[in-house]
């Protein structure tokens, strides 16, 4: 009996040593990666060559902000003839004299055949001329829009052509330079990193326990930087069968730039458990080949000191 009761001790220590490893889940840390919150290669959606480059790697670029120009010697001429039309205004000038006078004449046909100075048909022949006059008012002014049509155009082709960035950031790489053709290929990588992104793999074990809004203790791989907090911002709905684990999202803030992304790092969850339904708040007692380890432990232990 002494030899079973140091077997059954033995087998609960070492079962007890794979608890405290596993631990809750606030007691362990994963590995985790830090990573830019956005990432975009841009391009131009025309084919073209460069004819400037206002930035270069490393530089911080807002919103909005042109980072290249491609050759627009074209688009920039059919622009200009554009803009001289919409802003010509000799023609519709021209046509609203015409039209006022059309009218003049026939209100001053209407009085005289009120005298009986002329006949019906002069009145007729004054009316039929204002309604001309009016049509040509009419097309000359249609033909104003299209031509401030026409200009908006040319200014969108133009625009085409210019690189902007799309959002806060920093240029991680320029793949092109000044006179080179641009196709396919992007010109800048851009990168977000007034907030990072942390990207951690967890063990399907702890499914449950992680939720969002949760804060967790991320600590950079750096000796210089001290843990930070980041927030969780999104939890796999799907375990990945192969590896059984699933995958969280967290949010750093990083407005200083102080950290950069691309960091290898330690992250550490707060204390939880995941939820059991008809689970025991008291701790749970093990069982070993249908017996109570408690009860065999103690009628061991009985046995012993008979």
């Amino acid at each position: 009996m002494t030899r079973m009761y140091r077997r059954i001790l033995t087998w609960l220590c070492w079962s007890w040593v794979g608890v405290a490893a596993a631990g809750p889940i606030g007691s362990q840390t994963l590995g985790c990666l830090i990573e830019p919150d956005k990432v975009a290669d841009l391009g131009s959606p025309v084919i073209g060559v460069l004819e400037g480059l206002k930035v270069d790697r490393g530089d911080l670029v807002r919103k909005g902000q042109v980072l290249a120009v491609l050759r627009s010697d074209v688009e920039r001429a059919t622009a200009e003839v554009a803009r001289t039309r919409a802003v010509a205004d000799a023609d519709l000038r021209s046509a609203e004299a015409s039209r006022d006078l059309a009218q003049q004449k026939m209100r001053r046909a209407e009085d005289l055949l009120a005298r009986n100075f002329i006949a019906q048909q002069a009145l007729d022949q004054a009316r039929t001329d204002l309604q001309v006059a009016d049509q040509r008012l009419a097309q000359t002014r249609e033909q104003q829009r299209l031509w401030g049509r026409e200009l908006g155009v040319a200014q969108a082709q133009i625009g085409l052509r210019t690189i902007r960035s799309p959002f806060d950031g920093v240029v991680v790489e320029r793949y092109l330079s000044t006179g080179e053709r641009v196709e396919e290929k992007p010109v800048f990588r851009v990168a977000k990193i007034d907030t990072l992104r942390v990207e951690v793999i967890v063990p399907s074990a702890r499914f449950g326990a992680i939720q969002v809004g949760d804060v967790a203790s991320v600590k950079p791989d750096l000796p210089s930087v001290q843990a930070v907090d980041a927030s969780v911002t999104l939890v796999d709905r799907v375990v990945d069968a192969a590896s059984n684990t699933f995958r969280v999202r967290l949010s750093l803030p990083n407005t200083n730039h102080q950290l950069p992304a691309g960091l290898r790092c330690r992250i550490s969850f707060s204390e939880a458990t995941p939820s059991v339904s008809g689970a025991s708040e008291r701790p749970a007692t093990r069982i070993l080949g249908g017996l109570r380890m408690e009860e065999s432990l103690g009628a061991s232990k009985d046995k012993n000191r008979r």
